[in-house]
């Protein structure tokens, strides 16, 4: 079955504006080829694509829900278009391409200002890899400054452990952003999770259902890849969804490029009922107490996997499933979360629907501001790290050079001493170190090439890339034991700096204008120096050191942190 909104249809304006663009001739720039013709004779339909929530239609391809038309007419005149996705989920999901559509950082921001209207609770997602710069600096304007917020750390599994209390650090780090970003009194909890891994999602089903109960809508709100849509789908599959709807509904798209929700899914919420709490705790209770030989066996392997991919797994449980039957761990599998249709197509009745409280996934907030933007394909692939961070630490002198990628270069000027820089980026993003003197050569030669990886596509894509613009930064070292700072590359990661203490250390970094590169103080893993091993022989890098697997499996898999 589709749950659709009628507030929320595709604005026709823009459908107007297409027709007028094509009829001048005009392409849209960058975008991929798509398959099959438009019609925009044809009116849109009523029915959400079940990707990214957008209404369907074959009017124009540079608009969300477009289906050709070709495949449009057959579903719609066959009574099958529920349950279908538009050509952009598509070429998302099984091609890895992300198709530009014509819409704007204001319309996405327009979608999400409808919550302002409602008795709800917001969700704030917020991507740890990319503090401050992913927290929704406007929130209060967006979503009004009555509403109550639940500020969601996601991507905690991808962070190494640099010292014992670092998820401790990690929450005061992200309570102080939310007071600087200004909404800080409206925060009425914080949370650390995974997504991906489940880690921390049971704590958080937990707390939503005592402390919001069920007094109205939840929305999941945050900027562009924060990771809102994988989320959406995790809870999906959870005690927090009505479990008669968990097999109605088609997870939403996800994928490394932001923006992939274009309307607003949803999903009925689980009235947490004495009883339906008292079932669900002595499940938790039990899972808790299973020791790694009582695991089943894909599931064992299951967490054994998560652990080789992420710092911090867990298990996402339902307690009951469609039909009344009592449920243990559910299938929780990170790599199918974004695709499939989840179970059977079980109808809701129109009373499991009166009176419904729903949880919806808003559209990613597009940055004026970030790397992601000025990449291709294939490079913001690279460049979104997948799996567990590890950290690459080399010792720089006075007059020195390093390299992330073609992305960002930053250059030692000045300090007495040499300093640690931990590169803390995707695994697929190469670093290089070179002299001063020679950087701007090095760049020129290799930037497009295999030396420094990212952007692809040899001097025709950089000619087409940015320059590389520079902006100064002046640090006190702290000592070697903790970073004075860290050079925050939006998306891409970011560089900590580890000098003496007491011991000026001034920094060019230089990057694409439109980035938003900067300075991060205090580091958010001011630790991380240690996350290394010997150096290596006549090299300026050390060797790279993989933290520990905070939890193992059959320890703390519900991911109370």
């Amino acid at each position: 079955m589709e749950f659709q909104d009628e507030d929320f249809p595709l604005d026709e304006r823009l459908i107007k504006s297409q027709k007028k663009k094509k009829r001048k001739g005009a392409e849209p720039k960058g975008e991929h080829r798509v398959f099959g013709t438009a019609d925009a004779g044809v009116a849109v339909s009523d029915t959400s694509c079940s990707g990214c929530g957008a209404l369907l239609h074959c009017a124009t391809a540079d608009l969300p829900g477009f289906l050709p038309s070709e495949k449009f007419k057959v579903l719609m005149a066959a009574g099958k278009l529920g349950g279908a996705t538009c050509q952009r989920c598509h070429l998302l999901t099984h091609h890895h391409k992300a198709l530009h559509l014509q819409l704007t950082r204001d319309q996405y921001r327009d979608v999400v200002r409808r919550v302002r209207a409602r008795k709800a609770l917001v969700l704030l997602v917020v991507d740890l890899l990319d503090l401050p710069g992913s927290l929704v600096l406007d929130l209060p304007d967006l979503v009004g400054t009555n509403k109550q917020v639940v500020v969601l750390g996601n991507k905690v599994d991808l962070l190494p452990a640099d010292a014992p209390n670092y998820l401790q650090r990690l929450k005061r780090h992200l309570a102080r952003c939310c007071q600087d970003a200004g909404f800080g009194p409206q925060v009425a909890d914080l949370h650390l999770i995974s997504a991906k891994t489940g880690f921390g999602l049971e704590a958080l089903v937990s707390a939503l259902q005592r402390s919001w109960s069920y007094k109205g809508d939840v929305f999941l709100v945050g900027g562009a890849n924060a990771g809102k849509s994988t989320l959406f789908n995790a809870l999906l599959e959870s005690d927090y969804c009505r479990s008669a709807a968990a097999g109605a509904l088609r997870r939403a798209t996800i994928s490394p490029w932001p923006g992939t929700t274009l309307e607003l899914l949803k999903f009925p919420i689980t009235n947490p009922t004495p009883y339906r709490m008292f079932r669900r705790q002595n499940r938790l209770k039990e899972a808790l107490q299973q020791t790694e030989a009582e695991l089943p066996a894909d599931e064992l392997r299951r967490l054994q996997r998560l652990g080789r991919h992420g710092y911090l797994v867990g298990r996402v449980g339902q307690t009951f499933r469609s039909g009344g039957s009592r449920s243990d761990e559910i299938q929780f599998d990170p790599d199918s979360l974004a695709f499939a249709a989840v179970g059977s197509h079980d109808e809701l009745s129109a009373n499991d629907l009166k009176d419904a409280h729903w949880l919806y996934d808003t559209p990613g907030i597009l940055r004026e501001r970030d790397v992601l933007q000025l990449l291709q394909d294939q490079e913001v692939r690279s460049v979104v790290p997948t799996r567990a961070i590890v950290p690459r630490t080399f010792v720089l002198k006075p007059g020195m050079t390093l390299f992330v990628g073609a992305l960002a270069r930053i250059d030692f000027l000045q300090g007495r001493k040499s300093c640690w820089f931990s590169v803390l980026a995707s695994s697929q993003v190469p670093v290089h170190v070179t002299g001063l003197e020679k950087a701007a050569s090095v760049y020129e030669r290799h930037a497009g090439h295999a030396l420094l990886g990212v952007p692809a596509g040899g001097s025709e894509r950089m000619q087409r890339f940015p320059a590389l613009v520079p902006q100064d930064f002046s640090l006190e070292g702290r000592g070697y034991l903790e970073a004075a700072a860290d050079i925050t590359l939006s998306s891409a990661g970011w560089v900590a700096v580890t000098a003496m203490s007491g011991e000026r250390v001034e920094l060019r970094v230089h990057g694409p204008e439109a980035a938003g590169f900067g300075l991060r103080t205090p580091p958010l893993l001011p630790h991380v120096a240690s996350l290394k091993g010997e150096r290596l022989r006549k090299s300026a890098a050390y060797k790279p050191l993989r933290a520990a697997v905070r939890n193992k499996p059959g320890q703390n898999r519900t991911g109370k942190d």
